[in-house]
């Protein structure tokens, strides 16, 4: 199976139809059918590792402000409690099983709408351990790599660049801010590369990596995706575009 990060954006993109909407769904049509689905969702970010072990994950709204259509939105894809065993048995002791408490959240539901809109594909998320550094995570997520030989497509779910104190609210047409043209262009030709260290230890990449990703949730499940490349696999970016000038809607593809 490929890996795929997506950039999810808005959550209005789960109800809207657009170009990164048309595009996740014909990624859906291209990639072969996974068995199951592993979800690294920015909006599960908490002092733990944890995965989701229940048999009927709920969908979560995890937001506010928004039209009471975007509440109502349901994605009943089943969980997988035996992908949550083989989680924990590749991560190794500590990793959380929860079968209760979480679910899916709009990180993972408002792409997957659209990417796999029948619902019918077990889904499990992966929590990211906010107390753990970059590199952690990056390190933690090469021993997931053998879940692409077995069927699962991992994503990741966040945005490359995620600033809302600069996000142009209701306003989606504004030019991109320059230090986030430069930081994405830094970062996908550090993909292409092969050179992930300096996108591992972003923070060394100056004050427009500062500006781009101020906080880490929604940078991290990058690393997830980066961490599964294999030598020799091909890169790509189906998915490309700013909204509100400051969100990254970059979508990269490992394989």
């Amino acid at each position: 199976m490929p890996a795929i990060f997506f950039g999810h954006g808005n959550p209005m993109n789960a109800i809207g139809q657009n170009g990164y909407t048309d595009a996740w769904a014909e990624i859906g049509r291209s990639i072969p059918r996974p068995k199951a689905i592993l979800c690294v969702s920015a909006h599960w970010y908490i002092p733990a590792v944890a995965v989701t072990a229940m048999p009927k994950p709920r969908t979560i709204h995890d937001f506010g402000g928004f039209p009471r259509e975007l509440f109502e939105v349901e994605y009943p894809a089943p969980g997988s409690p035996e992908l949550a065993v083989r989680v924990q048995e590749l991560m190794g002791d500590g990793v959380i099983a929860d079968d209760r408490h979480w679910g899916l959240d709009h990180g993972t539901w408002s792409v997957l709408v659209h990417v796999f809109p029948e619902a019918d594909i077990p889904v499990v998320q992966l929590s990211i351990n906010e107390a753990e550094t970059a590199a952690f995570h990056y390190q933690t997520a090469k021993r997931l790599s053998a879940l692409r030989d077995e069927g699962v497509l991992v994503i990741g779910s966040g945005n490359l660049v995620h600033n809302l104190h600069t996000y142009a609210w209701g306003r989606h047409n504004v030019d991109p801010f320059d230090w986030a043209l430069r930081f994405e262009d830094k970062a996908r030709e550090l993909i292409l590369a092969d050179d992930h260290e300096p996108l591992i230890e972003y923070e060394s990449l100056g004050r427009d990596a500062m500006l781009s990703a101020p906080t880490p949730d929604h940078y991290l499940p990058l690393l997830y995706i980066l961490a599964l490349k294999r030598d020799g696999e091909g890169v790509s970016f189906p998915v490309e575009g700013f909204d509100g000038g400051s969100i990254s809607m970059l979508t990269v593809r490992i394989g």
